[in-house]
């Protein structure tokens, strides 16, 4: 399981309940920032980034976007400095950002995934490289198209593939089934109706939240503040946690983490 928190704070609780590795949001990171998704400048989301890495001792996955550039070569350079931040693994996706034409082609992706491949090999580093097939999340759910694409990450030198927007049980084991043994990442969905134990019976090596922890956080905030805008009422309110334990919860856990100043 590997939860995604948005800022420092969350992943220090994440960590508090016991997960053993979590993963950036570019979604969460960019709603903080007041921006839309996909939208966060290369530095800063580097900044971000780095930012969790530090506030955490636990592995931490980055959602890198498609690397910040189109061509092999711009990837390569930017997941060089994304492995400089100290993460643990850092996935790259196959969506361009762009309406007209919404996924690279697939032999300019795999190129791309390639370069992060040599990028992350140079480094020395023990990083785990994911390949992303975007489609579904696009509108296209040609299962046949994003599996031959995540073949074609995999030959490319991804350690771990990742379509998110596959919900059913049909659609995750074939997925499975097809880069086998490569292990796959479900991005979990409400729609999916599965629990850990159904995802685990089915063949899937890791799921990750995305922006949904970000986005139920967000919910909360929302129905408090619309119902103060609206109503003139504060009965939202009560469902917040008590200031008493989230003082108490980063008053005990600043005592746990290590001196960084030394």
């Amino acid at each position: 399981m590997l939860p995604n928190p948005w800022d420092a704070g969350s992943a220090r609780y994440l960590q508090h309940l016991g997960f053993r590795a979590v993963a950036t949001t570019s979604a969460g990171a960019a709603f903080s920032l007041a921006i839309p998704d996909g939208r966060v400048p290369r530095d800063d989301m580097l900044s971000h980034i780095r930012a969790l890495v530090e506030a955490t001792d636990l592995p931490v996955n980055a959602d890198f976007g498609s690397g910040f550039a189109d061509d092999p070569g711009g990837v390569a350079e930017n997941v060089r400095r994304c492995v400089a931040t100290g993460v643990a693994g850092l996935s790259i996706e196959d969506g361009t950002g762009r309406r007209a034409t919404p996924l690279y082609e697939i032999e300019v992706a795999a190129a791309r995934v390639r370069a992060a491949r040599k990028a992350i090999d140079e480094s020395g580093e023990d990083v785990v490289l994911t390949g992303r097939a975007e489609g579904f999340l696009v509108g296209d759910s040609d299962l046949d198209g994003v599996i031959r694409r995540l073949r074609a990450y995999a030959e490319a030198g991804a350690d771990c593939l990742f379509a998110p927007g596959i919900t059913t049980r049909e659609q995750i084991a074939a997925v499975v089934a097809a880069v086998a043994p490569k292990p796959v990442n479900v991005l979990v969905l409400p729609s999916a109706r599965l629990s850990v134990e159904d995802f685990a019976a089915l063949g899937v090596s890791r799921l990750s939240t995305g922006s949904g922890l970000a986005r139920a956080a967000w919910g909360g905030f929302i129905r408090a503040a619309r119902e103060i805008a609206t109503a003139g009422r504060f009965d939202a309110l009560d469902e917040a946690t008590p200031h008493a334990e989230l003082d108490r919860f980063f008053r005990e856990d600043l005592k746990r983490r290590p001196d960084r100043s030394r």
